[in-house]
């Protein structure tokens, strides 16, 4: 074990996080420059970087697209936000830019990964506008129904949802076109949704090899989609402009990427209103 590790271990490191096994939240935290991430994340980090040398600036560019989503977000009133598959709040996540531009405004991270609801326990400790809850985004029920999420956040009001960098955690199986229909259906007109997501279109041998990396790692998959199959998470919901693009594209803040499909990630922002809302509900 790195010796950094080991004094982590002494005292600093939250109670119920296993620092010997590697966490999604905390690949990215490492990838990001973050120092919430142990010998484990850095050896799968390093191993996701041989896989795909552009790695680190793919994440970078999600963490960005993040921030200008929920920017957007708050230009259009929005004051409460449920980050599902949030990872760890940390790197200029979403309660710091909220509550920078709108102090009050709540916001509820979710994510089934207990190391990183701990670390985003201890991050959010004293903060009375923003908790962390442990749950299956898949559960839908579970999240919305939860004493944390209800106690923050007020269904009655519009709402921010934010699936940044977790569908292609979800397997066909699991159903997750339903699944987000059921958020959608939970949330009043004047919401909206904000997601990136994996894609093979633009590079398949990349793909490919890191969908292979996760599932040798036994603690989460990927399943990379098309640009069909992403744009069918926003049904019910109208995509604002530029709609769903390659996530350098999506409301650059200065010269995108040169390269924009070299960040195998689509993105894209949708609204929903009463028009938009479907008749029948999943």
């Amino acid at each position: 074990m790195a010796e950094n590790d080991s004094a982590r271990r002494g005292g600093t490191v939250p109670a119920g996080v296993d620092i010997e096994r590697s966490s999604v939240a905390r690949l990215y935290d490492w990838l990001l420059g973050g120092s919430h991430n142990f010998a484990s994340d850095r050896e799968l980090g390093r191993r996701l970087v041989r896989a795909e040398p552009n790695a680190r600036q793919i994440v970078r560019e999600n963490r960005d697209f993040l921030g200008r989503s929920v920017r957007y977000l708050l230009d259009q009133g929005i004051r409460q936000f449920l980050d599902l598959g949030s990872g760890i709040p940390t790197q200029e996540n979403v309660h710091q830019i909220v509550q920078k531009v709108a102090p009050g405004a709540r916001v509820v991270y979710v994510d089934n990964d207990p190391s990183a609801v701990a670390h985003s326990r201890h991050i959010l400790a004293g903060n009375p506008d923003a908790a962390a809850v442990h749950a299956d985004m898949r559960h839908s029920g579970e999240v919305m129904g939860h004493p944390t999420t209800r106690g923050l956040l007020d269904f009655s009001r519009p709402i921010g949802l934010l699936m940044v960098t977790v569908l292609h955690f979800v397997p066909d199986a699991d159903e997750p076109h339903a699944m987000v229909a059921r958020y959608r259906d939970a949330v009043v007109p004047g919401s909206y949704l904000a997601i990136s997501h994996a894609t093979h279109e633009a590079a398949p041998r990349a793909a490919a090899d890191v969908e292979q990396l996760y599932r040798s790692t036994a603690r989460a998959s990927a399943h990379t989609r098309s640009h069909e199959e992403i744009s069918g998470f926003f049904a019910g919901f109208e995509l604002v402009e530029p709609g769903l693009v390659y996530i350098p594209l999506w409301h650059p803040e200065g010269d995108p990427h040169p390269n924009p499909e070299q960040m195998w990630f689509y993105a894209g922002v949708g609204r929903l209103d009463q028009r938009s809302r479907p008749v029948s509900r999943t």
